[in-house]
């Protein structure tokens, strides 16, 4: 991706966070130099990977396949006790999440708000981490609910699904751009993702111009430390 491209990406995501009056932290909108006026005060932010996640999965389509993502919260097992962590995903028409499953965490995924239908397929991935026919059971606000393996479903603006692990998914928008919430265990993108088919869960970026605002996996030391 080219970060002129990822620029205007944030720039638009901020905008749609501010017409449905979800506000950001304020390190959402720092700079370079920002950061490095920054110390160890800020060490949690960069050691659990808060802050502006864009990708295209490898794709060099974003519009078709990739994701915006904002960690907002998120814990480190070898750093704190925190055993949480909140995402904001912004997920616009037609853009698709490719499949995958998390061997370690479970994940509330909110449909907050926006235009159009947030959809999914679901499949239950067995031993050999191989996708089965088995019917999915989980739960929809709480709600324990069977769906068959690959069929499309959605879910209400304000409705929520809990993905658990080993369980294939992918999802998408139509009609519009959603705001998607997501409550979790924590989360590791390194090491607790598995993708059916291979990809690239960060892009390769192409410097055609400054970055106005880093994402998670560009911050410098601060202040002498990892």
């Amino acid at each position: 991706m080219k970060r002129s491209e990822i620029n205007k990406i944030i720039a638009e995501n901020k905008a749609l966070c501010e017409r449905c009056l979800f506000h950001l932290p304020e390190w959402a909108c720092w700079t370079a130099e920002d950061w490095k006026t920054k110390g160890e005060e800020c060490l949690e932010i960069k050691r659990n990977a808060m802050g502006w996640d864009i990708t295209d999965f490898g794709s060099g389509d974003f519009g078709s396949i990739g994701l915006s993502l904002i960690t907002l919260r998120n814990g480190n097992v070898l750093y704190d006790r925190k055993p949480y962590c909140e995402k904001i995903m912004i997920v616009r028409d037609g853009q698709v999440t490719p499949v995958h499953f998390h061997w370690k965490k479970m994940e509330d995924i909110i449909f907050r708000e926006g235009e159009g239908k947030f959809c999914m397929r679901l499949w239950k991935a067995d031993k050999d981490e191989r996708p089965t026919d088995e019917p999915v059971r989980l739960k929809i606000d709480g709600v324990l609910t069977e769906f068959e393996p690959g069929k499309v479903y959605s879910i209400a603006k304000g409705q929520s699904v809990c993905f658990e692990p080993y369980v294939y998914h992918t999802f998408w928008m139509e009609g519009g751009t959603g705001l998607i919430g997501e409550v979790s265990m924590v989360n590791d993108d390194t090491a607790d993702n598995r993708f059916l088919e291979p990809v690239g869960r960060f892009p390769e970026i192409e410097e055609d111009v400054p970055a106005e605002v880093l994402l998670c996996t560009e911050y410098p030391c601060l202040d002498g430390r990892d």
